[in-house]
């Protein structure tokens, strides 16, 4: 009581003071008290090795976390509940989460929260580059986005041949570069050759055709010889395993995500779910839930491409909007932005050649990135050039840009 009175008042507290304080107080013992505060004082632990005792508490705490977490996985293993893959990857994800510092039991005050939001707005207003998010690389896009926020699921959907692949890519070219983060790319429909085929073509602008028939001139050589060094020396791993589901993903990512700064899925559609799901839709509604869970657990922006039905196709202004999304309503909801990608020309193909019909000008043409979802700011049309020679998207003038209708 006399030690709550003291630090309410804010006085020291020591030997000395606590003994005056029990003194004016009445029930002081010179006999008895005195040697009782004096032991006390000198079993209780200075301040000088606080960072010990510090880790000692921490450690603790870690091996209990680390028990409760070992009851769960044992409960959910013996239940027999679960398929064996799910326990598994959830056992994984606990474990990697204790690894991180990361607390899932626990509620964060307001006022915790508080502090990190205004940490924020005092570097966006010191240094907005830095409080941004991951930039893709194309002015016009980075200006409305933003940057890709942390933990954003974007979906860039397109029609078969529009460029949702190039377009990937070249985001992803751009981020290794900027950010000299660790860039992953999941591809189940293409194979790790093909991709990097399509980025050397890009990076080294020759001609893809040629590159794949393999008639080089000494200059195209000499280009693709630059190109691969750049490429090289940026950090970007390649996986093309077909079927991959989400759990198989998060254990790939896990062991990169010291220094991840993107991920690329091509494509959903081609994505199969760690459940047995009968409905496709249905399907494709857990796969995408799970992809942002992904990307929130991992805390980095992930790019996931999806085809779109042909309901484009049958309508005068074939410009795609959100009912264009195949398989399932979902990916709408789940999705932090999405991203269409529109070209006039696509459409003005023979019959039966739909896509094939490409401009033939080396300048390539124009291509309208349209922003049909942004949880963070506006809806916009974004018009970016598009070279299919070169695979490869450019940014154009910034008066190009032309507000969507909200």
């Amino acid at each position: 009581m006399a030690m709550r009175e003291l630090y309410i008042a804010s006085h020291a507290i020591d030997v000395v003071t606590l003994i005056d304080a029990l003194v004016r107080a009445g029930v002081y013992d010179k006999s008895n008290s005195e040697q009782y505060i004096r032991t006390i004082a000198e079993v209780v632990p200075g301040s000088q090795n606080c960072r010990d005792y510090a880790k000692i508490v921490r450690d603790k705490s870690l091996l209990r976390s680390l028990i409760d977490i070992c009851e769960d996985v044992s409960n959910e293993a013996y239940s027999e509940q679960e398929e064996v893959g799910r326990i598994i990857e959830q056992a994984e994800g606990k474990i990697f989460d204790l690894a991180q510092g990361r607390d899932t039991k626990s509620f964060r005050h307001i006022r915790d929260v508080l502090v990190d939001v205004y940490a924020h707005l005092h570097l966006l207003a010191t240094d907005k580059a830095a409080a941004q998010g991951t930039p893709t690389g194309f002015s016009g896009l980075d200006r409305v986005l933003a940057g890709m926020g942390k933990s954003d699921m974007i979906i860039v959907g397109a029609r078969p041949g529009m460029g949702k692949t190039s377009f990937a890519l070249n985001i992803a070219t751009n981020v290794a570069q900027s950010t000299k983060k660790t860039v992953c790319i999941f591809s189940l429909e293409m194979s790790a050759e093909q991709l990097v085929n399509r980025m050397l073509a890009s990076e080294a602008m020759v001609d893809s055709y040629s590159l794949r028939k393999g008639e080089l001139t000494q200059e195209q050589w000499d280009q693709l010889a630059q190109a691969s060094a750049h490429l090289s020396g940026c950090d970007i791993l390649i996986d093309d395993t077909p079927g991959i589901t989400v759990s198989g993903m998060k254990g790939k990512l896990r062991r990169v995500a010291g220094n991840l700064g993107l991920v690329v899925i091509d494509y959903l559609g081609l994505m199969t779910s760690d459940k047995k799901i009968d409905n496709r839709a249905n399907e494709i509604g857990d796969i995408s839930r799970n992809i942002k869970v992904m990307a929130k657990e991992l805390g980095v922006p992930i790019i996931c491409c999806a085809q779109l039905n042909r309901g484009s196709a049958d309508r005068s202004d074939k410009r795609p909007t959100l009912t264009d999304l195949r398989d399932s309503g979902s990916i709408e909801q789940d999705a932090d932005c999405v991203i269409f990608l529109y070209r006039d020309e696509y459409y003005k193909a023979p019959p039966g050649t739909e896509g094939a019909a490409e401009p033939s000008d080396a300048d390539g043409s124009i291509a309208e990135i349209i922003i049909a979802k942004n949880r963070h700011g506006a809806l916009e049309t974004v018009k970016v050039g598009w070279i299919p020679k070169y695979t490869k998207f450019r940014s154009i003038a910034e008066g190009n840009s032309v507000p969507e209708a909200q």
